[in-house]
């Protein structure tokens, strides 16, 4: 299972804009990755706004409309089903090197919530519905919050982990 080795770092940060990007294909599996981001906002006293695109491709040009419209993190949710075609890898690579661009050229963190899963089943067991083992959108959107804290940390002079010593 994926979840397992998950890092724990809880972050202080409250009172954020996060912008949540999801795609519409999978509605089912959409709804529980959004569910789990809000839940999640709600938690960490983020503020969020749902922004639909009709799919994962188009996850990235939206993503970067809202990283650089002054929002403090950008949370990415969609899914991607593999088929019978090539169709599944030029989707999930454009959607992963678009997000990461986003996330390297404007320097706001991107919560990677982008499920590419071989069926239909393993999306829905890790969409954070009733009986899923895993909330990828909670997690997309903890992990984001958690980077920006640690880019602040660096911005600031902090050292959070002053104990680490490379080898």
């Amino acid at each position: 299972m994926s979840g397992i080795g998950a890092p724990a770092r809880a972050s202080e940060i409250s009172g954020l804009r996060v912008a949540v990007v999801a795609a519409s294909w999978h509605e089912e599996v959409m709804s529980g990755l959004i569910a789990g981001a809000q839940n999640q906002a709600r938690k960490q006293d983020v503020a969020t706004e749902l922004f639909r695109v009709p799919g994962s491709f188009e996850l990235p040009i939206v993503a970067m409309r809202a990283a650089t419209s002054g929002y403090d993190a950008v949370i990415a949710l969609g899914v991607i089903v593999r088929g019978g075609t090539p169709h599944f890898d030029y989707v999930c690579q454009a959607a992963t090197d678009g997000l990461a661009q986003v996330a390297l050229t404007t320097g706001v963190p991107v919560g990677f919530g982008v499920l590419t899963c071989d069926d239909l089943d393993q999306a829905l067991d890790r969409a954070g519905l009733s009986g899923s083992n895993e909330d990828k959108g909670g997690e997309a959107l903890a992990s984001a919050v958690s980077t920006l804290a640690t880019l602040r940390d660096i911005g600031s002079g902090q050292r959070p982990y002053a104990g680490f010593t490379p080898s």
